[in-house]
């Protein structure tokens, strides 16, 4: 960043003062400097618990040990570790606007946000295949999408989450946020990034739950006469919708920092840095809202967190308990 921009963040930034030529922490925080962390330490810790009783309830339950599930407890514990390694790195970094090691404080916060979020929409995109299976393929759904290639599924998942956090710290392919880079560089790794592990994934995405949503509109008319049919494709109609608002929601979160760092370079005077922080925060509180979406869709998740939180499962076996 040139030294004018540089300068004018730190003018306005509400918990730092000038000593002498560098900056610090003042040792009187504004009180916007005070309620920022606040706000963002609760927006950390609901995000931490919200997706912990996700996956408390799916790995405790038998009866939500299903594909389906799987997937959502590999997307929980993604928005998990978003509560628990990136919100503190962005927190700090929020607050402190990078007065640590610039080049390996980068590295870390940047390893670890990128590959989780490539992580979640990896996860977005195989939910969106197990449900364009479930509702277009349903008779062969149960053999193809099994338990283990769910499995399979997340392992690759995982995977190149870790592949590209290894890149982002070896190979030194950061976003630029706080170290000086040539603006190409800046450009090549945010654009180029982006369309990869945000772009492409959305566009397949949506192709994916438009061609259900065609399919599903076919089927209103010719679902199957017996009951336990027309409960069954209720239900699955149901969980495509849930996760489909999910995936919604992301791309809600995701899309005003994406097109922000995609256009940066064109404009004429660079974002401020609330600007860029508040998309940043948008973005990450995609994680704190993916458990109050299950909550508000599926009865599951709400009977699972009663009994979490009465102490019912500690006290007895409850594993069997039929949530639906």
């Amino acid at each position: 960043h040139d030294i004018s921009w540089t300068q004018a963040v730190f003018d306005i930034h509400p918990c730092l003062e000038l000593d002498n030529t560098s900056y610090v922490f003042t040792n009187s925080p504004s009180t916007v400097c005070v309620l920022v962390y606040i706000l963002l330490c609760l927006l950390s810790l609901i995000t931490i618990c919200g997706n912990l009783l996700v996956i408390i309830s799916i790995l405790y339950f038998k009866q939500l040990h299903t594909p389906t599930n799987y997937l959502i407890l590999s997307l929980a514990v993604a928005d998990l570790l978003v509560g628990v390694l990136v919100f503190p790195l962005s927190m700090t970094y929020t607050v402190t606007s990078c007065l640590f090691d610039k080049d390996v404080y980068c590295k870390i916060r940047d390893s670890f946000d990128v590959a989780l979020c490539t992580s979640s929409i990896l996860n977005l995109c195989c939910i969106s295949i197990d449900r364009y299976y479930a509702i277009c393929h349903p008779l062969t759904y149960k053999t193809t999408v099994t338990v283990n290639v769910v499995r399979i599924m997340i392992l690759v998942i995982w995977s190149i989450a870790s592949f590209i956090a290894l890149g982002i710290i070896i190979g030194g392919f950061s976003q630029g946020t706080c170290e000086e880079m040539c603006s190409i560089d800046v450009v090549l790794s945010n654009v180029m990034g982006l369309i990869f592990a945000f772009y492409l994934p959305a566009i397949i995405m949506l192709c994916i739950y438009l061609k259900i949503f065609l399919v599903a509109q076919k089927q209103v008319n010719s679902i199957q006469s017996t009951k336990s049919g027309a409960t069954a494709s209720k239900m699955e109609k149901k969980a495509t919708k849930t996760l489909a608002t999910v995936m919604g929601i992301f791309l809600l979160c995701m899309s005003p920092y994406s097109i922000c760092v995609v256009f940066q370079p064109l404009a004429s005077v660079p974002p401020s840095f609330a600007a860029i922080e508040t998309l940043n925060w948008l973005t990450l509180s995609n994680s704190m809202l993916n458990p109050f979406i299950y909550a508000f869709f599926y009865s599951w998740f709400r009977s699972a967190c009663r009994m979490i939180f009465s102490g019912k499962i500690f006290k007895g076996d409850c594993t069997n308990t039929k949530l639906f």
